[in-house]
């Protein structure tokens, strides 16, 4: 496989005419490409909302370089890739449009960056529809002008393997070294364990083919991106082992949990399904994730017969590796943990596509392009109904949060403040508040200092209707206000 592998990459490069690998040709290529990464931008900005508000996770990452709010309790799981890449809008500006659409060109230009890092080693039509296939799914759109690290994961597992097969067919190709060092780094900054399963094949190819170049690339850049987080673990954490088992408890406890059921009932639009109970969607929001392996492995098949089977099976096998702890080892389900390996299995999927509409004889062609044609027409139809519900729930969400935050501020609980209970973290972002918990994942205080902390600023405890208050606020005022009862202690004004 190997063998037949360098002679497919080696061919490409001779081939160069065929594939636009050179000057005018390559810029020529490069169009078909940036069309793809700018029509992703551009629907983002139109079709997720810029005023949507942020996420729980989001007020998370963006309150650790924030001029708007004191930073959140910091969970084991997370990784500071995130603050940093959002760092140059949320340090100077709390205008969430204004992230949004910051992240939605940045998003655009990396997958403009990742496809680009195919080209020759597969024909442009099938990079260009690969990125629109990506691109076009829901789950894509919503999260790419998102603060969230899922879909930089994905863009640096789709660049990884298409740098290692290029680092690996010449020597000679330090940019190829460098791009795959560069999407080592992405990922781990971003998710150090998403980044080590996304590579699992390469790191075992390497050795085993003793490609030692690119495995000590990609070990740097792993490295790199991992070192963060290792160091703040045996700071912060109690080591590098605590925070991995405290991560694991965390996400339910990491072990055989099959969740595949638990993503197809996400598909429907749920951005977190724990716990993962209801009806599923209806089969047409769900036929697509039964096609997409067939299609993938359809793809290998057509690879293979074409005699240039690493060049396909690499990103496939990194694909699956990705997406295995999602379906296999969490009790839950979100659909973005799935964006690594959506943006890989698009590769050989949009080949065996373009294979389906050319290869059939003259008589059958007509038939396979309209059947590709109508698929594809109700895939994006679906796509699209799935997301304009999801931004309409997820906005009126985010508007409940800021109205919450709107009255505190009536009731006087401004910065500098504290929030407990139900929703804090969120909401405290909202209204420029630190937030604070006693128990859960997000524990970070005790009821002791939070009611010493109400002697001195305002404080306010969260708590659903019908529910009691803790015992420190038991005494506060207190306002019904939404689904929720507002408790707050002013002592600036007096209470």
């Amino acid at each position: 496989m190997a063998g037949s592998a360098n002679a497919t990459l080696a061919g490409a490069r001779r081939g160069g005419a065929r594939y636009g690998t050179g000057g005018a040709r390559r810029a020529l290529a490069d169009g078909p490409l940036a069309a793809v990464a700018g029509a992703f931008t551009l629907a983002q900005i139109l079709l997720v909302h810029p005023g949507m508000g942020l996420g729980w996770d989001e007020t998370v990452y963006v309150s650790q370089i924030s001029a708007h709010a004191p930073a959140a309790y910091f969970s084991a799981p997370r990784a500071r890739g995130v603050p940093l890449l959002v760092a140059p809008v949320t340090a100077w500006s709390s205008s969430t449009p204004l992230l949004r659409i910051y992240l939605a060109v940045l998003s655009g230009l990396a997958l403009l960056l990742a496809l680009r890092a195919w080209r020759g080693l597969f024909p442009v039509r099938v990079l260009a529809l690969a990125g629109a296939l990506f691109a076009s799914l829901w789950v894509t759109l919503f999260y790419g002008p998102q603060a969230m690290p899922n879909y930089w994961v994905a863009v640096g597992a789709l660049a990884a393997p298409a740098c290692f097969l290029r680092a690996r067919a010449d020597r000679s190709d330090k940019a190829a070294l460098w791009g795959l060092a560069a999407s080592g780094t992405l990922m781990a900054l971003m998710r150090p364990t998403d980044a080590v399963w996304a590579t699992l094949p390469l790191l075992a190819l390497a050795p085993y083919r003793r490609h030692w170049r690119p495995l000590a690339a990609l070990l740097a850049g792993l490295a790199a991106g991992a070192a963060e987080w290792v160091i703040e673990a045996y700071v912060a954490y109690g080591g590098l082992g605590r925070r991995l088992s405290d991560g694991s408890a965390i996400q339910g406890g990491l072990g055989w949990h099959v969740a595949v059921a638990d993503q197809l009932r996400s598909l429907g639009g749920r951005a977190l399904c724990r716990p993962c109970t209801g009806a599923m969607p209806a089969p047409v929001v769900t036929v697509w994730w039964f096609v997409l392996p067939l299609l993938a492995v359809l793809g290998l098949a057509v690879a293979i017969r074409a005699r240039r089977t690493a060049v396909t099976l690499v990103p496939l096998a990194c694909g699956v590796t990705a997406a295995f702890p999602y379906l296999f080892m969490i009790g839950y389900a979100a659909p973005r943990f799935l964006l690594p390996a959506y943006a890989l299995l698009a590769l050989p999927v949009a080949d065996a596509l373009v294979h389906l509409v050319t290869t059939p004889g003259r008589a059958w062609r007509p038939v396979a392009v309209t059947l590709v044609a109508l698929g594809l027409a109700g895939h994006l139809a679906v796509q699209y109904a799935v997301l304009q519900a999801t931004v309409g729930r997820t906005t009126a969400a985010h508007r409940d949060w800021a109205r919450t935050a709107a009255e505190l501020h009536h009731l006087g609980v401004r910065p500098p403040c504290l929030l407990t209970g139900d929703n804090a973290i969120p909401i405290a972002f909202y209204a420029g508040c630190s937030s604070a918990a006693t128990a859960g994942h997000n524990a970070n205080s005790t009821a002791s200092v939070i009611a010493r902390t109400a002697r001195r600023t305002p404080v306010a405890t969260l708590v659903t209707t019908g529910t009691r208050p803790p015992a420190y606020a038991r005494d506060w005022p207190s306002e019904p206000f939404g689904g929720l009862r507002l408790y707050y202690a002013t002592p600036a004004a007096g209470s």
